[in-house]
């Protein structure tokens, strides 16, 4: 039997009965229209022990009312109101939500999950399973912030923001390739199927140890660290294509503030996670994990090799 081609390959939801899992199916639906994929979604039966037990008051039911088959129903119907167009499945598996949500991601094009927060103050935080998928899962994954409602945003902006990674330094302190190639591509995919623009963003500092008696930053710290930054963007912009407009950034700061600030506008900000050996699956940075918590709009988590 011939293998799925990746275009053909379902974006999976992972549902929960919450508001913001309710916004990912949004989100989801209007992404799977875009790229004429089926949606999935997917519950896992025990997602309650990791997420807390205010599950049967959101829905207004006694606990033993609250029943999965339900959940998936109602998200399944919101869906096809949203997006009459798109192909919906649904499962409902006795498992750990992480385990499913994980063995999922090898055979989706996207998964997507909402924040789990409830409320102004706990929507700035992550939910353990949506934390842990976007660390470990095999394939991009969306969590879908910047609505504290029960509707998730339109695309109004036009703009979608990638934050462009150094690599490590060599021997003679120059920095490799910037570690962003995947995310970068993802960028440019999402912004052609929207007909957005890109702005390719890239942070830099000049750290407080580093005076002008250094020699090789005498007079000149903080320029010398705004040109590497410069000519790292440039080197991961290099296969930028010609049919899509580019904006590159190069800001002082703390990564993870400087792309914070530039999601308040945007419709999507694209960050890259590193496999490496010796783990399991992606490791979150901070960079990443603080675009997490502090993005004002979806974040989608791309895996990069190396």
């Amino acid at each position: 039997m011939a293998m799925e081609r990746e275009t053909d390959l379902p974006i999976v939801v992972g549902v929960d009965g919450s508001e913001p899992s309710l916004r990912a199916v949004d989100w989801a639906a209007d992404e799977a229209a875009l790229r004429g994929v089926p949606l999935r979604l997917v519950y896992a039966s025990l997602w309650e022990r990791y997420e807390g037990a205010q599950l049967a008051e959101d829905l207004g039911k006694p606990s033993e009312q609250v029943r999965a088959e339900d959940i998936v129903a109602t998200a399944a119907q919101r869906a096809r109101l949203r997006r009459a167009e798109v192909s919906i499945a649904t499962d409902v598996l006795p498992e750990e939500p992480e385990y499913t949500l994980l063995r999922e991601s090898r055979i989706a094009s996207l998964l997507v999950t909402g924040t789990r927060g409830r409320g102004a103050l706990t929507e700035a935080l992550l939910g353990s399973v949506s934390l842990t998928v976007a660390a470990h899962a095999h394939c991009p994954v969306i969590v879908v912030r910047g609505s504290h409602d029960n509707q998730s945003l339109p695309a109004t902006h036009g703009r979608i923001v990638v934050g462009v990674g150094g690599g490590a330094r060599t021997t003679d302190g120059a920095e490799e390739k910037p570690t962003s190639a995947a995310a970068v591509r993802f960028a440019f995919e999402e912004a052609r199927r929207r007909g957005a623009e890109v702005e390719a963003v890239r942070a830099w500092r000049c750290p407080a140890h580093e005076t002008t008696d250094h020699p090789l930053l005498t007079g000149e710290p903080a320029r010398l660290h705004e040109q590497r930054a410069a000519e790292a963007l440039e080197t991961a912009l290099r296969d930028a294509p010609a049919d899509v407009v580019l904006h590159r950034r190069t800001a002082e700061g703390h990564a993870r503030t400087v792309l914070a600030d530039a999601s308040r506008h945007a419709d999507l900000l694209v960050v890259g996670a590193r496999r490496r050996q010796r783990h399991f699956g992606l490791q979150l940075g901070r960079v990443t994990h603080g675009a997490l918590h502090r993005s004002s709009c979806p974040v989608a988590i791309v895996p990069e090799s190396g």
